[in-house]
């Protein structure tokens, strides 16, 4: 793929984006667009870094220490996301290139985290993740459990809480991948009546190639998308999501 077919599939992602918030009543302002770069080679990430795009978001830790050199010393102001689980004893490689951890999901994870932090001398955003389709394939904390999560992570100071992170169904049926959208505004809304310290419900990450626009017309502040810019991937998604299918 050369840079002008990456430029125009951006530009594209973009129109969707600004037709979306068109049809809910948004300003597209409100809604940024992350480039999901698992498998996708530096050189290609560059170009469309090189198109104005400065946020990206790796599934898998080795991947995201092997791009951490080549892409931030070229760009010393990327904002670099982990989106992927995260095992505990990966805690300390993550925050070499991390700028904030999409994928918090249970209070061990979190207190690795803030424990390295705490050593570091240094804080960070996080964001919680809600398995909102109840798919057993999928990561994420149980919604009923949600609440309780971003209350005792709110206690580790180290941490900054600024949203919420869910993938919608994996089916074609948009009613129904909306259904898990709606369900995390409904526990961001009540999180936010919570009036925690350390929690800004500020960003709602929800919404892939295949179901952003549903997930920005549900309030989406930040949309991850990877093959619909970069193209198919060389191999299966199932080590980053623990599923086997659904594309970002």
């Amino acid at each position: 793929m050369q840079l002008n077919d990456i430029e125009h599939n951006i530009r594209v992602i973009r129109e969707r984006i600004e037709q979306a918030c068109k049809r809910s009543g948004r300003n597209p302002e409100e809604v940024k667009l992350m480039l999901v770069t698992k498998t996708v080679p530096v050189e290609r990430i560059q170009m469309a870094l090189d198109a104005g795009e400065n946020l990206i978001g790796e599934n898998k830790v080795q991947e995201g220490l092997q791009k951490r050199e080549p892409l931030t010393s070229a760009n010393p102001s990327l904002d670099f996301h982990f989106i992927g689980h995260l095992q505990t004893n990966k805690v300390k490689d993550v925050l070499k290139f991390a700028t904030c951890v999409q994928s918090v999901d249970r209070i061990k994870l979190a207190t690795a985290l803030h424990e390295r932090l705490q050593k570091e001398g240094r804080t960070m955003d996080v964001l919680i993740q809600v398995n909102t389709s109840y798919e057993e394939s999928k990561f994420g904390a149980a919604p009923e459990d949600a609440l309780a999560l971003i209350q005792e992570v709110a206690k580790l100071d180290t941490l900054r809480i600024k949203g919420l992170m869910t993938i919608g169904l994996f089916t074609d049926d948009q009613d129904k991948v909306r259904k898990c959208f709606k369900l995390l505004q409904k526990i961001r809304q009540e999180a936010q009546e919570l009036a925690l310290p350390n929690v800004r419900m500020e960003v709602m990450s929800m919404g892939m190639s295949g179901d952003f626009e549903t997930a920005i017309e549900e309030g989406s502040t930040l949309v991850r998308v990877g093959s619909a810019i970069f193209g198919k991937r060389i191999y299966p998604d199932s080590h980053y999501w623990n599923e086997n299918s659904k594309s970002e």
